[in-house]
């Protein structure tokens, strides 16, 4: 068989090593039942069904109905300001609070594209930080410092 989209050969197989690990990883916890799940029980089946949607992909690609695509360049630039903006929200968050590490992360990220303005990032950050407020503070309870430490 020939793959004929290179972008969702690569997507699939991807999945799949994502789905394999966790799935391999949530092996060692208790897994429970259905009906009483034990810590190691949703994390195991979503890992298995990140596996077979990966399969379903990576057998897509190599489909005749498939449009020929090849694989773009990787853009290692943008990579890492991506992962170094998920670095950074984790190391500003204990320190600086959640709304400094999710306006740094916004702001940072949209920085590796020339696509987004400074008022549609700024729309963005702050649409997110009252987003997250609400669902994780607010919705689920989490405690997470909201400011920085020296203004508490």
């Amino acid at each position: 068989m020939k793959i004929r989209n290179q972008r969702d050969f690569g997507a699939g197989i991807m999945f799949i090593v994502i789905g394999i690990f966790f799935a391999a990883i949530a092996t060692q916890y208790r897994m429970g039942t259905a009906a009483k799940m034990g810590p190691g029980y949703f994390p195991f089946w979503l890992g298995v069904l990140m596996a077979v949607i990966g399969v379903i992909v990576l057998l897509g690609s190599m489909s005749k109905k498939t449009p020929e695509e090849k694989m773009p360049k990787w853009d290692f630039k943008i990579v890492l300001w991506i992962t170094g903006s998920v670095a950074l929200y984790g190391l500003l968050l204990p320190t600086m609070g959640f709304v400094v590490a999710v306006l740094a992360l916004v702001f940072v990220s949209a920085s590796a594209s020339h696509e987004y303005g400074w008022k549609g990032t700024a729309a963005n950050a702050l649409f997110l930080v009252v987003f997250t407020y609400l669902a994780f503070v607010q919705g689920l309870g989490l405690s997470f410092p909201l400011l920085p430490a020296f203004l508490n």
